[in-house]
């Protein structure tokens, strides 16, 4: 009898245990000791950490506190190294959205976990991995936990000796190696870390404004209108009264599409346009129709009416049945309250996916009109941040200004006014449509 050939099996994939602790009720100021694995004599940094700040932030923290410049993937590790197969993992966002080596199916959003669910008593230790190149590697051990005061910041450094590794030497971790890439590699200084902690990133994180708009600022700040990008968007952040518009007289042209269909709907052509009449009517109210040429009495024939209204559709406040327009039930809810509607707007003005082009298009052009009641958007400044973002047509051309008129936030934005819009003065921000904007941004 011929002896069966043996089958190489392959190991089953182990799956990475889950060590988060529940977060903490309470939000306290973590001591923590950060120091560079492997330096000689050792690199470190004593931080006063807030708990509640997310690992992204930590992330930005440390790249302040070890004078690195962001310019590599990263992740955090709870219970081992990055490369021990019984740790668990905390992802950056490129690695969350490019899983290249199979551990990293398990991992988890950085962006999505505090740091007091990784540290929760004296002794606690996190894993910090930057550059998957020259593998800086941090050990972060809680020391202490303090009382924290109602404002206290997310980070202080408190303590600290030498200087960190520059960015690509190569992983150089010793005095002598170091000497000859560092002027001085034994200095450290604190203020200058500390005001660090007070720079664009750090100021609109803590105002709440929306994470992927802090990412863009920060990933533009040296680009040629990074500067123009950061001051506009610091406007969120700063200290503002509450924004107070006539509502209900900024938003006449949604109010009539719902007031329309709210007994029966709205019927269409068989071609599923709006017929004549309803088209001579919506043109008295939508904005963009003020100076559009023709009899506005067929619908194909009046694009702004009808970019308007299937706008109005894809904001989930129209759905089409039957050649009908209905109400949907948060189209219902804003009908009967121009606050609602309002929140709706803001509420669905950015699109949930992060990198694509009409989420970050739409990103910064809600940065600028925050930040330009009265102004006209900056189109140039627009394609410009765009093209540094990398983003070209298909033939390789740079973004021309007319793709961003074809956003659908910039059909929200010329649209929410209680001034009529001639083609002269289209691109202007309302005061209305700058603080829908803010409100969009600032989500609270």
């Amino acid at each position: 009898m011929s002896e069966r050939p043996y089958l190489r099996l392959a190991p089953e994939p182990v799956s990475r245990p889950d060590l988060r602790r529940a977060r903490r009720r309470d939000v306290v100021v973590y001591r923590v000791r950060a120091h560079l694995d492997d330096s000689d004599p050792t690199i470190w940094r004593r931080l006063d950490l807030r708990s509640n700040l997310t690992l992204d932030l930590l992330h930005q923290v440390l790249q302040v506190a070890f004078d690195w410049t962001d310019s590599h993937l990263h992740r955090f590790s709870l219970g081992g190294g990055a490369s021990d197969h019984h740790s668990q993992l905390f992802l950056c966002p490129y690695d969350v959205d490019n899983k290249e080596w199979p551990e990293d199916d398990d991992g988890l959003p950085a962006a999505e976990t505090r740091l007091d669910e990784t540290l929760g008593e004296p002794g606690d230790v996190l894993h910090y991995l930057y550059d998957y190149g020259d593998n800086w590697e941090l050990t972060l051990r809680l020391e202490e936990v303090l009382p924290a005061e109602s404002d206290c910041p997310a980070a202080v450094v408190v303590d600290g000796e030498r200087a960190a590794p520059p960015e690509d030497c190569g992983h150089l971790v010793d005095a002598d190696s170091l000497s000859e890439v560092l002027p001085d590699p034994a200095l450290f200084e604190p203020e200058r870390v500390n005001k660090g902690f007070g720079d664009a990133y750090f100021v609109l994180r803590e105002a709440g404004i929306e994470v992927r708009l802090v990412d863009l600022v920060h990933r533009l700040t040296y680009t040629p209108y990074g500067d123009d990008l950061t001051e506009a968007a610091l406007t969120l952040a700063g200290a503002r009264p509450l924004d107070t518009v006539a509502v209900a007289d900024n938003l006449r042209a949604y109010q009539w599409f719902l007031d329309r269909a709210k007994d029966g709907g709205i019927p269409l052509t068989t071609a599923g346009y709006l017929k004549p009449t309803d088209v001579e009517e919506a043109s008295r109210v939508v904005p963009v129709m003020n100076d559009w040429i023709g009899k506005h009495n067929r619908e194909v024939q009046c694009y702004p009416l009808l970019r308007f209204r299937e706008g109005v559709q894809s904001l989930g406040l129209l759905r089409k049945h039957k050649g009908t327009l209905l109400l949907t039930k948060a189209g219902l809810a804003a009908q009967r309250d121009a606050d609602r509607l309002w929140e709706h707007l803001a509420g669905r003005l950015i699109p949930k996916s992060d990198e694509t082009f009409d989420s970050q298009a739409t990103l910064l052009m809600l940065a600028f009109a925050a930040a330009s009641a009265g102004s006209r958007l900056p189109f140039g400044k627009l394609t410009a941040l765009l093209a540094e973002l990398g983003w070209r047509y298909s033939d390789g051309r740079s973004i021309s200004e007319s793709s961003l008129h074809h956003l659908p936030v910039y059909d929200v934005l010329i649209n929410v006014t209680d001034q009529p819009v001639t083609r002269a003065r289209r691109d202007i921000v309302s005061p209305a449509a700058a603080a829908l904007a803010r409100r969009a941004l600032r989500g609270n």
